[in-house]
């Protein structure tokens, strides 16, 4: 934290109180060292999980020593396999922690939604750091149990929710904190997910399991079924009826749309607005509903009190989006999130190539006048919808996916010779370094555990909500909807005997 904030404090005023967590950004880390290296000294670290998102989770730690990688798929973990032939491979976690568990300091844990507690408690329960891929876990019990494990063995933690490390991230939180959009009361999100089926009414017939897979390894915890491919005629680019990807669409396995973008969209809003527990949730309006799937498109409202100085908040979640949502009061034809893609100019033959353009050095996209101005022209290609808006009663700001690109609008108008506030919160080394550097015993990571479960948690009442018709009212001292009992059931996993 900066030696100014004392100064800054009083210049922010009340609006700034509780702002800055007290654990994460830079705070100093309240855990033991339990097994700790030099900064100079690499850590061990395994992998439960190896091909698709796995295997870019791997690339983000390549610089540490990765001793051991387990997968259930041969095929999806192939080349992740390749690339480390020494490394020892396992299709069950449970024998990879018991066999190599005195080599590793630290897993990863990227795998379907339903098992990320399952394998994640398991390695903190042996003293390792764990990395767990957004949206953490399945169900708000499993969030807590998480979040009381990691505190019971002070293991160093982080969410794979990569844009709380972005610079952009922080700047709106500074943007928020400075007064500039006034008292925001209302919020907006959306995406274009899902990209994989859901809202199906029926299961194709079962097929052979591929010689690969370990489908009852795969399956976990989860109620038992036959496998199935989908058929040779099954219309999707990602993959077999369940896996490696479609699983996101299923009650049993997945969190739909908003457990595989909001933990990314809704991060600047979570920061900014220091969004606690909601009082209420309700679906208000779904197309496509299915009995074993989350719908094709939705739209979940949040209502969240009054927080410290800041009011009461509604909060929209959008999914299933073909283009950003029409706000009042939002100019016609404001680029709203991701700006649109700025295609290179095509070079003459013998054209030198030219160089790369300058980096910000801050971690993603912030904005520069001269590229937003590129982005408005009729040549660059729109992005696929997703962002976030803030209205305040002084004004309003957008987001991209990730934190990106943080602008008031109309941009136009206010964005040309705009200054961003001083900052206030501790710059990122990026996400996957910030997660080494507090296994290492340096600070908090930015999306540790103590910041991260909380903010599951509201996104998993929203998922819930999905499944549950009429407005949810939420009790987060007793962890319970106090109106509506059916619901509850939703909030604790179904774990199987075996």
């Amino acid at each position: 934290m900066s030696q100014n904030f004392s100064r800054r404090y009083f210049f922010y005023g009340s609006l700034l109180a509780g702002a800055i967590p007290s654990r994460g950004f830079g705070s100093t880390p309240s855990l033991a060292a339990a097994g700790y290296k030099s900064t100079n000294e690499k850590l061990n670290i395994a992998s439960i999980g190896a091909g698709g998102k796995a295997s870019s989770d791997i690339d983000g730690c390549k610089m540490e020593n990765i001793v051991a990688l387990c997968d259930v798929d041969d095929k999806q973990a192939a080349a992740k396999y390749k690339q480390y032939p020494d490394a020892p491979k396992f299709k069950d976690f449970r024998r990879m922690l018991d066999a190599k568990g005195k080599d590793i300091d630290a897993c990863i844990v990227t795998i379907p939604d339903f098992m990320h507690a399952t394998a994640a408690i398991a390695c903190m329960e042996r003293g390792k750091h764990v990395y767990v891929q957004k949206p953490l876990v399945h169900t708000v019990a499993e969030a807590r149990l998480m979040l009381e494990t990691a505190q019971k063995y002070k293991v160093a933690t982080q969410m794979g929710n990569q844009g709380y490390s972005n610079e952009g991230t922080r700047q709106a939180a500074e943007i928020v904190w400075s007064g500039q959009l006034g008292n925001v009361t209302e919020v907006h999100a959306w995406t274009d997910r899902p990209w994989w089926p859901q809202g199906l009414t029926s299961i194709p017939a079962p097929d052979a399991v591929p010689a690969t897979l370990d489908w009852n390894l795969w399956q976990g915890s989860a109620e038992k079924r036959p496998y199935t491919s989908g058929g040779a005629g099954y219309p999707n680019k990602y993959g077999n009826f369940y896996q490696p990807f479609n699983w996101r669409g299923f009650f049993d396995f997945g969190c739909g749309a908003i457990g595989d973008m909001a933990c990314h969209i809704l991060g600047a809003p979570n920061l900014a607005l220091r969004l606690g527990a909601p009082t209420s949730v309700e679906c208000v309006m779904k197309e496509g509903a299915s009995t074993f799937m989350y719908p094709k498109k939705s739209i979940v409202r949040f209502d969240f009190p009054a927080r410290g100085n800041m009011p009461a908040l509604k909060l929209f979640w959008h999914d299933g989006m073909t283009a950003s949502p029409k706000i009042d009061g939002v100019p016609e034809g404001e680029l709203l999130g991701d700006l649109p893609s700025i295609p290179r100019p095509a070079r003459k033959p013998g054209e030198p190539v030219p160089p790369p353009a300058p980096r910000s050095g801050f971690v993603g996209s912030v904005f520069n006048w001269n590229t937003f101005q590129a982005a408005r022209s009729p040549e660059a290609k729109a992005p696929d919808p997703n962002g976030s808006l803030f209205i305040g009663d002084k004004g309003m700001m957008t987001t991209g996916t990730y934190g990106e690109q943080t602008r008031l609008i109309p941009a136009v108008e206010k964005m040309e010779n705009y200054r961003f506030p001083e900052p206030l919160l501790t710059r990122s080394p990026g996400h996957y370094q910030d997660w080494i550097r507090a296994c290492k015993g340096g600070d908090s990571a930015c999306s540790n555990f103590n910041v991260a479960v909380p903010f599951v948690e509201w996104m998993l009442l929203g998922v819930i909500s999905l499944r549950v018709d009429g407005k949810l009212e939420w009790d987060a001292e007793k962890g319970v909807f106090s109106n509506n009992k059916d619901a509850n059931k939703f909030l604790k996993p179904p774990f199987k005997v075996g």
